[in-house]
This record gives structure tokens, C-alpha cells and sequence, in this order.
């Protein structure tokens, strides 16, 4: 399971389907699942849009929006045959924004320890994710919520996790978010591609092992 990420910027903008978005939001240091997060989508009237939306997937079908259905991964491999996650990837894919994201690794004795993965520079980056809308029985109470996609952990990210979020390249962000693009196998390649630059990573304080915590002290410098 992939689950923690920063978002220090307050200025992003993603180039997208021959459009521009620009948001303005505040920088968060430990974004964890359950939170509602900055995404980025087109919508149905094919207009690329910003939305902050629930982390952990709700699937449209599910009888109520309870945690035990709530998904905050969907494994790259299966997203197109999982019941949960096969109509989201034909129709309602969406990108996070990113700058660094937390892994945790195993210690001999005492808690795992967080560490930070990043492009030079800080570069800011997008996870491929998925959307859904879910709606009550009696229409009273809807939500929208995503997942973001992992695979398996490249050379860079093995000594820490078996597992990593996928970076979409921006020279996809087109086909991913095009609502339109119902080629499955170009899809999935997408999902397989190497991530763009290269990965740094570096060990953080346990202070983010909770995810309450919050700040600047999250992410001291390396």
C-alpha cells in the first residue's frame, strides 16, 4: 500500500487537452488517505477541470460510503479487470498533483522508517488516478472520491517499498485524460511506462508516521 504525499506548492497548473488550469492552493506536508485532495479531470462536457475530491474510492455500486469499501490504491495490473476500478479506468481517469511522496521501510527493530521520493529539483509531478460518484439510495447524499494507481517498485524505490505510485509523463496527460480514449491496451501502457527523471529519495523524522501531523517539520531539507 502507497499512502502519504506532500504537496508544498501553491501555484499549479497542468497543460492538458489544449487547455491550461491553473489552481492556487494551500501547501500540505502529509496527505493521507481519507483526506480530500486537489485532482485533475475532464469533465462531461470535455472542459479539463480542478476538483478536490475524497482519497479512497468509492465505487458507484457500493451500498454505503463506508471506510471498508473505501480503496486508496488500485494495483496497475488489475485495473482494468477489477470490478471496482474497470469502469473508472474506461471512463473517469484523473492526475494528482505531486511534488514528494512517503514510503516506509522495515527496521530490524523499532517503527518502519518514512522516507521521501522526489524528481531533482522538486519537480512537480502527476499521479495517474481513477474517479468515481457515488450517490445513497435515496439521492440525499452523494460523493466523489479517487484512487491512485501503484506498480512495482523500480530499482530506486525496491530497497524501501515493493510497491510505487505511477507518474504519468506529461506527453500523456492527453490520452489518460481523454474521456474519449477507450483503447485499454494504450492505456495500460501508459501505466507501464518508466517514470519521467530521476528518482532521489532521503530519510525524514517519525514525526510524519502520524498522520495528523502537519508542517514544515514534516519534510525537513536532506
Amino acid at each position: 500500500m502507497c499512502g502519504r504525499y506532500t504537496l508544498r506548492k501553491s501555484d499549479i497548473d497542468l497543460a492538458a487537452q489544449k487547455t491550461i488550469v491553473h489552481s492556487r492552493m494551500n501547501p500540505r506536508y502529509n496527505i493521507a488517505p481519507s483526506q480530500h485532495v486537489p485532482v485533475f479531470r475532464v469533465n462531461a462536457e470535455g472542459q479539463l477541470e480542478d476538483r478536490t475530491i475524497h482519497w479512497g474510492l468509492i465505487p458507484f455500486w457500493a451500498k454505503e460510503s463506508k471506510p471498508s469499501y473505501s480503496m486508496i490504491n488500485a494495483r496497475a495490473e488489475t485495473v482494468r479487470t477489477n470490478p471496482a476500478y474497470r469502469g473508472p479506468f474506461k471512463k473517469r481517469r484523473c492526475v494528482i498533483p505531486v511534488d514528494r511522496w512517503y514510503e516506509w521501510q522495515q527496521q530490524k527493530t523499532g517503527p518502519k522508517r518514512p522516507h521521501f521520493f522526489h524528481l531533482p529539483n522538486d519537480e512537480l509531478f502527476f499521479f495517474a488516478s481513477l474517479w468515481d460518484h457515488w450517490e445513497s439510495d435515496n439521492n440525499k447524499t452523494s460523493l466523489e472520491s479517487c484512487t491512485i494507481i501503484t506498480t512495482d517498485a523500480n530499482p530506486i524505490v525496491q530497497p524501501i517499498h515493493h510497491r510505487r505510485f505511477v507518474i504519468l509523463a506529461p506527453h500523456d496527460y492527453d490520452a489518460w485524460l481523454d474521456t474519449t480514449n477507450e483503447n485499454s491496451t494504450q492505456l495500460e501502457h501508459l501505466l507501464t511506462s518508466p517514470s519521467i527523471g530521476d528518482l532521489q529519495s532521503f530519510p525524514v523524522g517519525l514525526v510524519v508516521n502520524n498522520a495528523r501531523s502537519e508542517g514544515p517539520q514534516c519534510v525537513p531539507p536532506p
